[in-house]
Parts: structure tokens; C-alpha cells; sequence
């Protein structure tokens, strides 16, 4: 696996471990519909929460959580909405990112709430 793939995959078992540890329970992980793919989607109580992991090893180009983009986020709203309708859900839908920069010198981790609308 290249090493930015295992960078990815190390910092969505980071976001994990973080939402679980605060009381987030994880319904799926690497959902995918259509050509799109959620990295995790927890629950919380009335919320149905959508999480984008973004691992970056440096924040020389940016704060990671500046690389999710607008057609990003519209292949995760039709994803989620799929997924809401198939599994008949009735909770109120919210999309987070957890970013993350994870490197030698140590690992920084902000799970930022509420991080974009899909109106």
C-alpha cells in the first residue's frame, strides 16, 4: 500500500478512536455509494453524523480540512441521503470532519463539527 494510503487509513482509525472515546456510536465505516465514499458515519444522539477524515502529513499546503470541496461534498450529501431513505432513518443529519496531521514529530487532531451545509 502506498504510504499516503496507509496515512489515510491510520488517521481514519485516529478519528475513530476519537469519536468512540467521545461517546459517538460508529454505524459504518468507508460507505460507499455511487462515487462517493464516507469514511465514517456515527451516531449521536439525534444526529446521524457524516465524518470526512482529512490526514495530511505536513499543513505546509493547508489545514487539511481545507481540501474537502464543493463536488466532495455533493457526492456526500447524495451518499448520505441514500443512505438515510434505504435504512428509513428519522434523525437529523450533520457533517463533520475530523483533520488531522499526523507526522514524526507528533500527531495534531481537531474534530471540527457542523464543518459544511449541504443546502
Amino acid at each position: 500500500m502506498a504510504e499516503h494510503n496507509e496515512l489515510g487509513k491510520s488517521g481514519e482509525k485516529d478519528a475513530v478512536n476519537l469519536l468512540r472515546h467521545k461517546g459517538y456510536q460508529i454505524l459504518e465505516t468507508n460507505y460507499t455509494f455511487d462515487k462517493a465514499e464516507v469514511d465514517i458515519i456515527a451516531q449521536k444522539g439525534k444526529y446521524l453524523i457524516v465524518v470526512e477524515v482529512k490526514t495530511r502529513s505536513t499543513p505546509d499546503f493547508g489545514d487539511p480540512q481545507d481540501f474537502v470541496k464543493p463536488a466532495q461534498i455533493k457526492r456526500l450529501v447524495k451518499a448520505i441521503d441514500h443512505y438515510v431513505e434505504h435504512n428509513e432513518l428519522d434523525l437529523e443529519v450533520r457533517f463533520d470532519i475530523v483533520a488531522i496531521i499526523k507526522n514524526k514529530l507528533g500527531k495534531r487532531i481537531e474534530h471540527i463539527e457542523d464543518a459544511f451545509y449541504y443546502f
